[in-house]
């Protein structure tokens, strides 16, 4: 079966656009690999506990008062946007 030259002009513009898409997927996933992680320290999650969550969450507050971005201090501090916002 032989193909029509305008069917070879189709398909060769079909992997070229696939070629294109995996290119950039790749370049996506490996920027994501590079990405900072949630807290810069170390890589992993913080848990905090007892008297430190209280005056984080004191000093959360404290600087929402002040107009700093919510989303600032989310990505200075590595947690969610929404977990400030749900601050009492």
């Amino acid at each position: 079966m032989t193909l029509a030259k305008s069917d070879l002009s189709k398909l060769n513009r079909i992997i070229a656009l696939a070629e294109t898409l995996i290119a950039v997927s790749s370049k996506a996933r490996e920027k994501n690999r590079r990405s900072p992680s949630r807290n810069k320290a170390n890589g992993k999650r913080r848990r905090r506990a007892g008297g430190e969550l209280t005056k984080f969450r004191k000093m959360l507050k404290a600087q929402r008062k002040k107009g700093v971005p919510v989303a600032e201090l989310a990505r200075k501090h590595g947690v969610s946007t929404a977990y400030i916002y749900m601050l009492p």
